[in-house]
């Protein structure tokens, strides 16, 4: 594997992140992983207003590297040494998605399983073409849940249904992850780059501290009580109070016009 496994291009406003192991579908192996957390460590130092993770070729992720897993086997490593090497990198790349301060777009254009699926679900939004597939099929590799899955599934289908789509490994595809609400946003034929870069401008052009603020109060609006969550508003509220964006965005609402938001 190279440094090219996992390819950031920052373009303006937007970093895209492309894992570039299409003969693969994409897997990540523990090199690709620890190259996912790096680029998003790049990312938290740049400019960037809006990230897009993709897949390069017909897939988006088909989860762990079951090939480099069954290297270790024959190597002979004992299970629970290959276990941590594999899940503590997984799971480092995928928290990194989900902690990294500006808005996540997966854009999904194929199938993803496993940890891509629990990569995918890390994102804020995941923008689906109709080729796009998802599963949480941990089961027919023999193994449990990983990459946030246990956390993010079950919030988003309630964990009835997601104790359903583990158990049996049920492969979705693009209809019914929109029905459920995995898929975000559904594209029609021949739309979906269009739309993807259509959306993703709205967000990154959008007045940044605020949403950024406004997506770690939605992540925490489940814990503690009602007041508890009037308070994190008002303390963040007050941070966008001091912000140029603000100053813009009322500007623009008294004028009758649309804001040019600069991010900050």
């Amino acid at each position: 594997m190279s440094a090219d496994d996992v390819v950031l291009d920052i373009t303006g406003d937007v970093a895209t992140v492309t894992l570039n192991r299409p003969d693969v579908r994409n897997a990540l192996a523990v090199d690709t992983a620890r190259e996912l957390t790096d680029r998003f460590e790049t990312i938290a130092d740049s400019d960037a207003r809006c990230v897009v993770v993709e897949g390069a070729g017909p897939a988006f992720c088909a989860g762990g590297d079951i090939g480099a897993m069954i290297e270790g086997v024959a190597e002979d490593q004992p299970p629970a040494d290959r276990a941590e090497l594999v899940v503590s990198a997984i799971n480092a790349a995928v928290e990194s998605v989900y902690d990294c301060r500006l808005p996540v777009v997966a854009k999904i254009d194929g199938p993803t399983f496993g940890a891509g699926a629990g990569l995918a679900l890390a994102c804020d939004l995941q923008l689906a073409s109709p080729e796009a597939k998802i599963g949480f099929g941990f089961r027919q590799v023999g193994l449990a849940i990983d990459s946030g899955v246990s956390y993010s599934l079950p919030r988003v289908v309630g964990p009835n249904k997601a104790k359903e789509l583990v158990f049996t490994g049920e492969l979705l595809d693009a209809d019914a992850a929109r029905e459920l609400g995995i898929f975000t946003r559904l594209f029609e034929e021949g739309s979906f780059e269009e739309g993807v870069e259509n959306l993703v401008t709205t967000i990154a052009e959008g007045p940044t501290v605020a949403l950024t603020q406004a997506k770690r109060l939605l992540d925490r609006g489940s814990e503690g009580t009602f007041e508890q969550a009037l308070d994190r508003e008002a303390t963040a509220q007050g941070l966008a109070f001091t912000t140029d964006d603000h100053e813009e965005g009322a500007t623009a609402f008294m004028e009758q016009r649309d804001p040019e938001f600069e991010g900050r």
